[in-house]
């Protein structure tokens, strides 16, 4: 598939435990094995309780980009949690970027003790609506929840920038990133998850004005 931006800049946020690590990498190694050039760029919170994981993606057909996205200019961000993509729209965004995001909120400290308030769902769609050229929503945990563990929401996630070819890569050469990745036992649920994704954002995922 042809790269239609060169870079190409995205950013993949949640936070610790959703699986973001393991998203950015499967992205960066298929898309190595395409001939990209790639580079990965992690910052992290405090990751094991909670905290904020962010992935920079760039990939670029003419040489190796720095590893962090300048400030306003992403492409794409995949948001595994509503409040984390948020934020990122915040530093990175801008009025051409595509935004796909996992409805599933995990709260923050201050929201469960009662310290603040999380946003609501019509906030997040007016927001992103409003800042983006295209948003999208899933209910990823939900879905991965139908084929196992929640954490195959990274995996339907992923699915779903292939289904929007916000990605120049097709459903099979990430089929063939997961064979190389996963062990036998846990190869069937990951590509069903996959697939999820791609049919579902194609679906009912856009979120409307």
């Amino acid at each position: 598939m042809v790269l239609k931006k060169d870079p190409l800049n995205v950013i993949i946020t949640g936070v610790g435990g959703q699986g973001n690590v393991l998203a950015s990498q499967l992205l960066g190694n298929a898309l190595v094995d395409k001939d990209f050039f790639v580079t990965i760029g992690e910052t992290y919170g405090a990751s094991q309780r909670g905290g904020s994981v962010m992935s920079h993606v760039r990939v670029s057909k003419k040489a190796q980009c720095s590893p962090l996205i300048p400030e306003g200019q992403a492409d794409v961000i995949l948001g595994l949690e509503p409040l984390e993509a948020l934020r990122v729209m915040g530093n990175y965004g801008n009025p051409n970027i595509l935004i796909v995001v996992n409805s599933r909120p995990i709260y923050p400290l201050d929201v469960t003790v009662g310290n603040a308030k999380y946003p609501t769902m019509q906030t997040f769609h007016s927001v992103l609506t409003e800042l983006s050229r295209e948003a999208y929503m899933l209910d990823a945990t939900d879905l991965a929840v139908t084929l196992g563990p929640p954490i195959l929401a990274n995996i339907i996630m992923v699915g779903s920038l292939v289904g929007l070819e916000a990605i120049p890569l097709t459903k099979e050469d990430i089929e063939k990133t997961i064979s190389n990745t996963f062990p036998a036992n846990k190869l069937e649920i990951n590509l069903k998850a996959l697939q999820m994704g791609i049919d579902t954002v194609m679906t009912s995922g856009r979120v409307q004005p």
